[in-house]
């Protein structure tokens, strides 16, 4: 069990999704905080990246996000941005923004 935060750029992109869509990646976020489902949330190769993953009307949403245990009574889920995924592989640009706002976060908190 874990509780998410939203940085700017993922709720930007949030926000400018339809609010169906929206709704849907709410409800899978919520779901993957409670259950242990890869096909929700996931772990990205060789990163400390991890990703959650919504499939909505044939539309693969992607939202990057990294685990915060600095607090030992909290676990924290950093959500940094998101994109539509319209290809089969992740863009490794897309891995390279997160990671760097990974480390911006840790650095500036």
């Amino acid at each position: 069990m874990f509780n998410v935060d939203f940085l700017e750029d993922a709720f930007e992109f949030l926000e400018k999704l339809d609010e169906k869509a929206r709704e849907k990646i709410y409800f899978n976020i919520k779901k993957a905080s409670l259950t242990n489902d890869v096909k929700l949330f996931k772990k990205l190769i060789n990163t400390e990246i991890w990703e959650f993953r919504t499939l909505y009307n044939k539309v693969q949403y992607r939202l990057f996000a990294f685990w915060d245990k600095r607090d030992n009574k909290n676990t924290l889920i950093i959500c940094t941005h998101g994109f539509i995924k319209k290809s089969q592989k992740t863009p490794k640009s897309e891995m390279k923004k997160a990671e760097g706002i990974r480390i911006d976060y840790f650095e500036n908190t």
